[in-house]
């Protein structure tokens, strides 16, 4: 019997011992869990907006002008520019040759315009008292440009008569960038666009010649593709009834007889002296025997075209519309 005690003893401590070693095996075996990562946040800055560009710098055939944008105070010596601006809805020019201003853009002779000066003669005391943000010029007012330069930023505007078209459509944007105007001229400039694709598949088809000149108070010039009035035949699609003629901004000087000798189916006339204030007027020069001979006169196809348009205000966006106008209106 104490045997068994015995035994019985030793088998109990021995499966006490099996259990603390097992409890303390486990223990030291199992893996200490990760030690948790807390990451910091990512720092969020916003996003700095671009700054909004205040001024553009513009290269042009007088130099290189730094013009500032939506300026409020503007001087014109352009009527075309004027033109533009005023069908772009700009309301910052200040001050234009008031005395000269064609009558479609009359409103510019009011009292809350100061007057400039003459397209040529610039008034420089009132200009510099005006103390404008920007001069807008073109080639009658170009020998003033170092002097204007001297009172404001001043930008040289010019049409080229060889690409009339993209010569304009390249100022308009440039004056619609200045002043914030871009969807606007994109529409007008897409409306002139599908007047003159128009009038050119018209006047192709026509097969017509033409002739353009400048009547100016019995003197007589005639202009050809390229040159002051050759958007006629460049853009509008009118065949030249001469391709020779010299390329020149007063024309070539012609006589009546030549008139006679090409013998055009349209006669397009611009009278100078309606603007100036000629003593005879276009129709008075033109429509003597000699030229009562050419088929544009019998048949009735001697057009006198707006001299405002062509003369004056060329260029602008209302004019140039007005000039496609009247040439289509004459094609049949």
């Amino acid at each position: 019997m104490k045997k068994s005690l015995m035994l019985l003893s030793v088998t109990m401590l021995l499966a006490v011992f099996a259990v603390a070693c097992g409890s303390s095996t486990e223990t030291e075996g199992a893996a200490e869990p990760a030690e948790e990562t807390v990451e910091a946040p990512e720092e969020t800055t916003e996003e700095e907006a671009p700054a909004e560009e205040t001024e553009i710098t513009v290269t042009h055939q007088l130099g290189e002008t730094v013009v500032p944008k939506n300026p409020e105070k503007v001087v014109v010596f352009d009527f075309g520019v004027l033109d533009t601006l005023d069908k772009l809805g700009v309301d910052a020019v200040t001050a234009v040759p008031t005395e000269s201003v064609p009558e479609y853009l009359a409103k510019y002779q009011g009292e809350e315009y100061e007057n400039a000066g003459t397209l040529f003669e610039p008034d420089f005391e009132k200009i510099y008292d005006l103390q404008p943000d920007l001069i807008i010029i073109s080639g009658r007012a170009q020998e003033a440009y170092d002097d204007l330069s001297d009172i404001a930023p001043t930008l040289f505007v010019q049409v080229d008569a060889a690409n009339y078209m993209e010569s304009v459509t390249s100022n308009v944007q440039l004056l619609a960038e200045i002043f914030g105007k871009e969807d606007v001229a994109e529409q007008e400039l897409a409306n002139i666009q599908t007047s003159i694709t128009e009038l050119q598949e018209k006047a192709v088809a026509s097969e017509a010649t033409g002739l353009i000149i400048l009547a100016n108070d019995g003197s007589i010039s005639a202009y050809g593709p390229g040159s002051r009035f050759g958007l006629l035949h460049n853009e509008f699609g009118v065949a030249a009834i001469d391709e020779n003629i010299e390329v020149s901004s007063h024309g070539q000087n012609i006589s009546f007889e030549y008139i006679a000798e090409q013998d055009p189916e349209y006669l397009f006339v611009v009278d100078r002296g309606a603007i100036v204030g000629g003593e005879s007027s276009g129709q008075q020069t033109v429509e003597n025997e000699v030229v009562k001979t050419t088929q544009a006169f019998q048949n009735g196809k001697i057009v006198y075209l707006d001299p405002v348009y062509w003369y004056i205000t060329s260029g602008g966006l209302t004019s140039t519309a007005g000039m496609i106008a009247e040439v289509d209106a004459a094609i049949e």
